[in-house]
């Protein structure tokens, strides 16, 4: 009898039959092969004095002191066509318990439906315009503000108000153009800080807040190009400087598909660097769910009579070593065995690096049946934890078959019927392929299930929101003061031969204006400008602490006071930790705090052949480099400001060279 492969060698092999490689091995054929397919949609806060549709404050962010709570509950009601949503369905299986923490600052009674919507902001509505005039998109008539349902309970009310402001642009990347569908202005959701259980707990100090949407057709084939496309639309946002920076204020959702596959949305992205990791493995577990279909669909002709085989056991039955089944019956917990005909080799197949397709069924017990991980336990990893004799005891007792898989999984006797009903739903899935469905992402790159995804009309017209004209006067207003398009702003900076690694830190802080300011108003070597702004800049906000009134600004006008003075230009590096965290202190104090003591270049030099005869005294072996490097290092603090760096270690090389010729003769 041929011996069957472990999990472990199942998980090789079947990452092997659908031709994974790790994202850095990966090119563009690989992709070309799978199909890939992504698309964006990415989400700003607009920087405004209030919310979008109530007068609270915007940006205020509460701590953990919360004024009341407010609890509801998600119930599914039938629409206008006698159906029910799929993800308001879901959502009423978990009998979660919604709680919202108010704070009276930052929260108003419309936040929680009590209270009809003011009108729209109007301070969001001209930085939407303006944005959107950036990205090419064409400006609707009229804002026509609509109801779109948000069923996982962080909005309260149960939807979102929205309005598109603009449509059918496009961006331009380096090598292609991306189009774009819309972008809408909306009010942003509570923050989530617990999902435990069946309680779910919310902050409302973001509900509300002014958010763009910029969503985009699905036009990017390759994991780099996603990021790029998201780095642009970022840069766009940001170069209008009227947007929020920092934690949670962007966030982007990404949809996947791979050929024969479906849409999948990555929900909340925070960070662009996992972008191509995460696309590249949904990528792939989309492409090894299709396989997994294949290899059941040939052993079944006919799925729809496929049925799974459940029953309560008794933990007493088996006696268990590992302290997860131990201690079932002590914690109040019900065991079921569960039989998958047919699905032996499955629940042990590759979906993503270090996951399997038992990790599909476990992630919706968690979300859906609110069984807190672990929950279950495949035959696979009875088998090693428990010993061969749990495994044949646990088949004999299901009634399994040689093909068939079986499993433990355990919870609240309450949440037993909807986790059977959960597992048999997925397996049942596997049969079709890729579900629809969000799924929620981690650094790692890999992601688990969040919800069903959420049905195509899930907007409605807002009865309590009147239509909204744009004038074409208006419009031509906010047209006028609109920054360089990013794509002008990369090119100038590869024309002047910038480093590529300074593009992105530029770009996403809107610092281009000011490097073309210095540049071709003050007269600023590019290079030097831009390293200063990129590299220089970017390290002291990382070691130092900022100020409240520091400008970016401010870098260029002490540059220009050094140049006044005639001073160098390297003294500016010492000189921006001190602006960074004391912005108005005057230009003397400031050079007297970096040390700064003005001396012509001869004096600079004056203890070059001391030190040249010093270095001898201490070092036995060296190179004529070492030498100039010592002495560069020893006469760098007087020369900073007074000299040249380059006109210092001209007369160094210089010095030492004649120093060896002396020598020599």
């Amino acid at each position: 009898m041929k011996k069957k492969p472990s999990p472990a060698q199942n998980y090789r092999d079947s990452m092997q039959a659908i031709g994974y490689v790790p994202r850095k091995q990966a090119t563009r054929k690989d992709y070309e092969r799978i199909g890939f397919m992504s698309g964006l949609e990415v989400h700003q806060q607009l920087h405004t004095r209030e919310k979008l549709f109530c007068r609270c404050p915007a940006g205020i962010y509460q701590d953990d002191e919360y004024d009341a709570e407010v609890i509801r509950h998600m119930r599914p009601t039938l629409s206008e066509l006698g159906e029910y949503d799929g993800t308001a369905l879901m959502e009423f299986k978990t009998k979660k318990n919604i709680v919202y923490r108010i704070k009276n600052e930052t929260t108003c009674t419309y936040e929680v439906d009590d209270t009809p919507p003011f009108p729209i902001n109007r301070e969001a509505v001209d930085i939407a315009i303006q944005i959107s005039l950036l990205k090419k998109l064409n400006i609707v008539g009229e804002i026509h503000i609509t109801r779109k349902q948000y069923l996982d309970g962080s909005i309260p009310t149960g939807f979102q108000r929205t309005a598109i402001i603009g449509v059918e642009g496009a961006i331009q990347l380096r090598h292609k153009l991306v189009r774009l569908i819309q972008l809408s202005l909306e009010e942003d959701s509570c923050r989530e800080i617990s999902d435990i259980g069946h309680w779910r707990t919310y902050k409302t100090d973001r509900l509300g807040m002014p958010l763009i949407e910029t969503v985009t057709y699905p036009d990017m084939v390759t994991p780099d190009e996603v990021a790029e496309a998201c780095q642009v639309i970022r840069f766009l946002n940001r170069s209008i400087d009227k947007v929020r920076t920092g934690i949670g204020a962007a966030r982007q959702d990404v949809n996947v598909s791979c050929r024969g596959g479906t849409r999948v949305e990555i929900k909340g992205v925070s960070r662009i660097k996992w972008i191509p990791e995460l696309t590249h493995n949904e990528a792939f577990r989309q492409w090894a769910l299709l396989h997994i279909r294949e290899k059941l669909l040939e052993r079944f002709k006919k799925p729809e009579a496929w049925k799974m085989t459940s029953r309560e056991l008794n933990s007493r039955d088996f006696n268990f070593r590992s302290k997860a089944l131990k201690g079932l019956r002590n914690a109040g917990m019900k065991l079921y065995g569960v039989s998958l005909p047919g699905f032996l080799g499955v629940l042990s197949h590759f979906t993503q690096p270090g996951k399997v397709f038992a990790d599909e069924i476990s992630d919706r017990l968690k979300v859906v049946a609110c069984i807190e991980k672990p929950n279950m336990c495949t035959h696979d990893a009875l088998k090693s934890m428990e010993g061969a004799e749990a495994f044949r005891q646990l088949r004999r007792i299901m009634g399994s078959k040689v093909n068939d898989a079986v499993l433990f999984f355990w919870g609240p006797e309450e949440d037993i019927p909807t986790a059977l009903e959960t597992i048999e739903e997925r397996c049942r899935m596997a049969f079709e392929g890729v579900p629809n469905e969000t799924r929620k992402s981690f650094p790692d790159g890999t992601t688990i299930f969040e919800r069903v995804l959420p049905g195509a009309d899930r907007m409605y017209p807002d009865t309590d929101s009147p239509p909204i004209p744009l004038l074409d006067d208006d419009i031509e207003r906010l047209r006028q003061n609109l920054p360089s398009e990013t794509i002008v702003a990369y090119k100038t900076m590869k024309k002047w031969g910038v480093p590529e690694d300074v593009h992105t830190y530029i770009l996403r802080n809107n610092l281009f204006p000011l490097l073309k300011e210095m540049v071709e108003g003050d007269g600023e070597e590019p290079v030097f400008a831009a390293t200063l702004l990129g590299q220089r800049m970017r390290f002291v906000e990382g070691h130092y602490e900022r100020a409240p009134g520091f400008r970016y600004a401010q870098v260029a006008g002490m540059m220009r006071a050094l140049r006044k003075r005639g001073l160098d230009a390297e003294l500016i590096k010492p000189i921006l930790p001190v602006i960074y965290q004391h912005p108005k202190m005057d230009m003397d104090s400031i050079l007297t705090s970096v040390g700064y003591s003005p001396m012509n270049e001869s004096d600079v030099l004056a203890n070059l052949d001391f030190l040249k005869k010093k270095f001898s005294s201490i070092r036995i072996n060296h190179g004529r480099e070492a030498e100039v490097s010592w002495l560069m290092g020893q006469l760098r603090p007087a020369a900073l400001g007074n000299m040249p760096m380059c006109r210092l270690k001209a007369s160094v090389s210089e010095g030492v060279g004649g120093n060896r010729q002396d020598e020599a003769l």
